[in-house]
């Protein structure tokens, strides 16, 4: 946030994590952020294409629609190990292909299997995980990285590259950053449907002019759309991560910091009063002073806007912690009163750990 108020707040993601003086980044790990005044989570609105006979919904007058899917299809065969320790839901740490050719195919099955309404619903949480994984280890290895760009199609390699040019912003972020030697206290809880995430988007993108597909990148790498349900180092709160004194000032926060609508529609409100609709980019420096955590957000922010339906993957990526144990897996369900050595935590929980 801006040197005017002095704070910092959760940011998940899809990818993020670290806690540190100011913030925490879950753009599918929370990494460490620099002061800030309102660490927001904006939301997204997607997209899930219509085929068929799938009866709609329309969530918005801009043809953004969730399709009922389909329950006979099948979905792509993802690796497996029946030794590896589950979760209660019975899923295990995703597993990524060593192999570029084998990594690229899988990637490519993945991705075309989140895009189709026929695709049933049991089937997404995991489904979105694994891509959410491969992206997350191929960017940390350019050599392997470039091998599976090359073996995408074009229509692919295009979506593999905003990610990856994402997830990089986010790690040239943290480069420095402190690395957390205990788990988090923090809440990990099911995000609010889509559909509902969907029309609050809507709501906030109809009532201020900022784009929906900016507040769900936004809210994916602040709390992973909710999931994570705890306060910063800061004092930044609710699923927009606000400052209790920024809530406050006229304009801003109305309702509750905690509910998902209403903070919704104040981290819309925050970004105009911070410049979005002239530059969204100086919206996005208002609360996050970094050049890099701009560009991360608009690169999901593309995604979307050049297929809403990409929402469907997003949505279902999980909280990831990244510290020296690993990357781990944060699952709903993680409740956490006060921070603990990673060791006892693993001790309970060895499914957490992609090893």
């Amino acid at each position: 946030m801006d040197g005017s108020v002095s704070g910092g707040g959760l940011i998940s993601a899809i990818e993020p994590l670290l806690v540190s003086s100011g913030s925490v980044i879950f753009a599918f790990e929370l990494v460490v952020m620099r002061k800030r005044h309102l660490a927001l989570m904006l939301f997204s609105a997607g997209v899930l294409s219509l085929m068929g006979s799938l009866a709609l919904k329309s969530l918005s007058t801009t043809n953004v629609f969730v399709a009922e899917r389909q329950s006979a299809s099948k979905s792509p065969i993802l690796p497996s190990d029946a030794d590896r320790p589950r979760m209660a839901d019975g899923r295990h740490y995703p597993i990524v292909p060593d192999d570029p050719i084998k990594l690229a195919d899988l990637l490519q099955e993945v991705e075309e299997a989140l895009l189709q309404p026929s695709t049933p619903e049991e089937d997404l949480p995991s489904l979105g995980h694994q891509q959410q994984l491969i992206y997350r280890v191929l960017s940390k290895d350019l050599p392997t990285s470039n091998k599976v760009l090359a073996h995408l199609p074009s229509r692919w390699r295009h979506v593999a590259e905003r990610h990856l040019a994402a997830r990089r912003e986010f790690l040239a972020m943290h480069r420095r950053s402190f690395r957390p030697r205990l788990m988090p206290a923090w809440r990990i809880i099911p995000p609010e449907p889509a559909e509902k995430l969907l029309s609050y988007y809507r709501k906030a993108e109809s009532s201020t002019g900022i784009d929906w597909e900016v507040l769900a990148a936004v809210n994916l790498v602040e709390t992973g759309m909710g999931r994570i349900d705890g306060v910063s180092v800061a004092n930044a709160q609710g699923p927009m991560q606000f400052l209790p004194t920024t809530w406050q000032e006229n304009g801003i926060g109305e309702g509750d910091i905690r509910d998902p609508h209403d903070a919704i529609q104040a981290a819309a409100r925050y970004l105009v009063r911070r410049g979005g609709l002239q530059d969204i980019r100086k919206g996005l420096w208002g609360y996050n002073n970094s050049d890099h955590y701009g560009r991360a957000v608009l690169e999901y922010t593309a995604l979307l806007k050049e297929d809403p339906r990409a929402f469907t993957g997003l949505y279902h990526w999980e909280i990831h912690f990244d510290i020296d144990a690993g990357d781990l897996w944060l699952p709903v369900g993680y409740n956490q009163n006060k921070p603990i050595p990673v060791s006892t935590y693993l001790r309970k929980f060895p499914a957490s750990s992609p090893r």
